[in-house]
């Protein structure tokens, strides 16, 4: 992976380290990135649920015929 040279905030990056605790600012940077992901993960999944996609899961007829 390449190094790119940001220049966040102190504000910010100092509350989003108190959040986890952590105690440098590369690790605050890489862990709210992660958790950025992970939160549009989150949302991703969710619509997919409000789609539909996975309603036959609460079908008892389809899931009688599912392979076990």
């Amino acid at each position: 992976m390449s190094r790119t040279v940001i220049g966040p905030d102190d504000d910010p990056v100092g509350r989003a380290a108190d959040l986890p605790g952590t105690t440098t600012e590369p690790a605050t940077v890489n862990g709210a990135l992660g958790e950025f992901v992970a939160a549009a993960k989150r949302r991703q999944f969710l619509k997919l649920v409000d789609d539909g996609v996975f309603d036959d899961l609460t079908d008892d007829e389809v899931m009688a015929g599912a392979r076990r």
